[in-house]
């Protein structure tokens, strides 16, 4: 009788330890919420990166990443310059809805929805570094384009107001080397547009004449000379290890100032190009120091081991500055130019592990896409009814072939243009002028074939006007009502 008793509780035991261990197997367990990382470059050109053909130029890191990952051939920018292009890539929404239709001009308002006031509140840690160039970032002193002056004083917007919990940022450009000086004297050959060899004697520069700024009325003054990829990364590292300390989650816009003018580069990495031109060797040089300190930020991730937990987008914010060594390759026109070499920029993903790299799609894509892809990705949803421009790719990324069913609109510099899956068509502001070419018969905009298909001419007009007049209706304040 004892033994059994003594059996049946064994029996009892054993059934509740299995039982135990199926409840804990059911749980559902907490989905890991990826870390983010927007990185953006500032004028460099379609070609100016080896991951799409070019032969003479060094972006080893640049080009492992998108070779792991998935590049876009067909990447847009959502301007043909990087204000615009910047307010689009963090609301999803073509620029003019919120009335920023060029540089230095307009500002991120408070009533547009960002995605990092979207993941803050899904428990993100968020940053933005380098670039910022949505509005000024001081009252008090003059700095960069228009930072200081009252005129301005209603274009004061910092990140912080957007979501972000941090920040170290300029207005606007700065030299890629030294970003705080220029040289007393230029040597032939150089000058204050194009840029300039690093100079070796910090005591023959003077101030450049904007700042770095980290919270309201705040300037960094430490850690400011050399290479500025470097001083970026060198803000970034900080913000990945404290957030994994703290087992957050991080967004990130990195905003790089290469290559935009004045590009200046030092003697090492001028020394990679020296059988080319001094501009070249300037340019390229910038470039390729950058490209070192993205290689350093994937290391770190690695070091962390969360590389493959970190999803990594990187384009340009429009096609490359006119007389600069910088390539659109065969695409038509530069920065300031609707035509593909304005606004088709070198752009990839990375995500290892989730999305299959190792590949190359030519699904267009847009910077205002950004918004919606990672809203799906995260299983999220928009939290407002207003007009978004960008559409999730999530589909198109994990190989599913389609077309796009929802144009890109663009507006620039008193130029409209509407691109399909196929036709681009372009003109003037004046709904004149129109164009229209092939773009998966001629990427190079060679033939206007307008005359040829007048029937797809007039209804891309159509939905061009539809589009136009919902932009002026959302730059009139009504989608914040």
């Amino acid at each position: 009788m004892q033994q059994s008793r003594i059996i049946t509780g064994l029996i009892f035991s054993f059934l509740l330890i299995a039982c135990s261990a199926s409840t804990e197997q059911d749980q559902p367990t907490e989905k890991k919420q990826p870390n983010i990382l927007l990185i953006m470059t500032d004028d460099q050109g379609w070609f100016d990166a080896g991951f799409n053909g070019n032969k003479e130029i060094r972006t080893p890191n640049m080009d492992l990443l998108a070779s792991n990952g998935i590049i876009f051939d067909r990447f847009y920018a959502a301007s043909a310059v990087c204000s615009p292009t910047r307010a689009s890539l963090i609301t999803g929404r073509n620029p003019l809805r919120m009335n920023i239709p060029t540089a230095n001009s307009g500002y991120m308002m408070k009533e547009e929805i960002t995605i990092a006031e979207i993941l803050k509140k899904e428990g993100y840690a968020t940053g933005h570094f380098g670039k910022w160039h949505l509005g000024t970032l001081t009252k008090s002193v003059k700095d960069a384009n228009r930072g200081g002056r009252p005129k301005h004083d209603k274009a004061y917007t910092i990140p912080t107001e957007h979501g972000y919990d941090q920040f170290f940022c300029t207005e606007s450009k700065v030299p890629t080397y030294d970003p705080m000086v220029f040289p007393n004297n230029f040597i032939e050959g150089e000058g204050m547009r194009f840029g300039w060899r690093a100079v070796k004697n910090i005591d023959a520069t003077k101030a450049y004449g904007t700042a770095y700024w980290t919270e309201e009325n705040q300037k960094e003054t430490n850690n400011l000379k050399g290479d500025d990829a470097r001083i970026l990364i060198d803000r970034i590292i900080p913000f990945i290890e404290n957030s994994h300390k703290a087992a957050k989650p991080f967004f990130s816009t990195i905003w790089f100032h290469t290559p935009h003018l004045p590009v200046v580069s030092d003697s090492l990495h001028r020394s990679y190009y020296q059988e080319l031109t001094l501009p070249k060797q300037i340019y390229y040089g910038t470039i390729s120091a950058m490209d070192e300190q993205i290689g350093r930020l994937w290391k770190k991730l690695e070091a962390l081991n969360i590389q493959e937990e970190t999803i990594i987008f990187f384009c340009s914010d429009n096609g490359p500055e006119n007389r600069t060594p910088g390539s659109a390759g065969i695409f038509r026109e530069r920065k300031r130019s609707l035509y593909e070499g304005g606004v088709r920029v070198p752009a990839f993903v990375i995500w290892k592990n989730h999305l299959k790299g190792g590949q190359r799609i030519d699904f267009p894509m847009v910077t205002s896409d950004y918004m919606p892809t990672l809203l799906d990705m995260l299983g999220l949803d928009y939290p407002d009814a207003r007009p978004i421009d960008g559409i999730s790719v999530l589909n198109s990324l994990k190989g599913n072939k389609e077309n796009r069913t929802k144009p890109i609109g663009f507006i620039f510099n008193s130029k409209v243009s509407w691109v399909t899956h196929q036709y681009k068509l372009i003109g003037d502001e004046n709904l004149e002028n129109f164009e229209l070419y092939d773009l998966l018969n001629d990427k190079s905009e060679k033939e206007n074939i307008i005359e040829t298909f007048p029937a797809v001419a007039k209804q891309l007009k159509a939905d061009l006007l539809e589009w136009l007049n919902s932009v002026e209706n959302s730059k009139n304040g009504m989608d914040y009502n």
